[in-house]
């Protein structure tokens, strides 16, 4: 029984040990070809946000698109040159069926990404590139999940999560899609709202994400044998953020009152990677 016990232990760890942070870092300082070093904490954006915000709103436009038919009320609220752009591509395709969003995803930008198991034993799910090439220094995937600010309470959620990720300036987003923090999320998702407008997507909690992008926290960190394909940047949405796309946007605020832009996490591309290729992602150094 106790030997039973110590394996499971043993099982367990193993799976976390890939998304807990002090592990990592540790490991990683063996072999410093994993590490991505910055000048300045402020500097740490690999490509610029404009780059962000082009990628998203291009992906989310082909959803949308994809998806007119549920999107009938929304569209009317919209001005006739926005209608235009959702609509005139589908004027003749009334018979076609919605294609899935990883197919809608392969021809937008060229690739697509799923989760697998992982190639790392014992490290349970991993992202892949399956279909397409990702060329380097393009957002591939995002962190969904529920935002925190400072101070705000979050000890409960954190319990046995290792989905938990910290940001620069300490924001924190929560991206595990079980437990007390699916509740959470899907209760502060169905409270924002703008009339018929939904302004989150709570769909990444499911097996079948409406936004392929959102699986960016089932990326394993790297390690000794698995170098970095990919790494972290902060993203904040901007007001000019169209409305009617806003619904395929994986994160929340966990507070109402939130002042601050919403934050996003995703994940840029430090390489060229293929086909096949299992995602990991690393942390940055900073260089005094």
């Amino acid at each position: 029984m106790r030997r039973n016990v110590i394996k499971l232990l043993e099982e367990r760890w193993k799976s976390y040990r890939h998304r807990f942070v002090p592990w990592m870092l540790l490991n990683l300082r063996k072999n410093e070809r994993t590490l991505r070093q910055v000048a300045d904490r402020t500097k740490d954006k690999p490509i610029e946000d404009g780059e962000v915000f082009r990628t998203l709103t291009r992906l989310f436009t082909a959803l949308l698109r994809n998806d007119w038919r549920n999107q009938t009320e929304q569209l009317r609220l919209l001005p006739a040159v926005s209608q235009d752009k959702y609509l005139s591509t589908q004027n003749n395709r009334t018979g076609t069926e919605r294609a899935d969003p990883c197919t809608v995803m392969l021809h937008t930008v060229g690739f697509c990404i799923e989760r697998r198991p992982s190639s790392l034993p014992s490290a349970g799910t991993g992202v892949f590139v399956t279909g397409g090439r990702v060329p380097k220094g393009v957002t591939v995937a995002m962190y969904p999940g529920t935002v925190y600010q400072a101070g705000e309470p979050i000890l409960i959620q954190s319990i046995k999560n290792p989905f938990v990720f910290r940001c620069i300036d300490v924001i924190l987003i929560d991206g595990n899609d079980k437990g007390v923090s699916k509740l959470v999320f899907r209760s502060c998702s169905g409270r924002e709202r703008f009339g018929p407008f939904r302004l989150s997507d709570s769909s990444w909690l499911t097996a079948h994400p409406e936004n392929p992008l959102a699986v960016g926290q089932y990326v394993n960190n790297c390690s000794n044998v698995k170098a970095a394909n990919v790494c972290y940047q902060e993203f904040d949405v901007p007001d000019e953020f169209p409305l009617e796309l806003r619904q395929y946007l994986p994160n929340v605020n966990y507070s109402p009152d939130t002042q601050r832009p919403l934050r996003c996490v995703v994940l840029v591309s430090l390489r060229e990677i293929h086909q096949g290729e299992e995602l990991f992602s690393n942390y940055y150094t900073i260089v005094h």
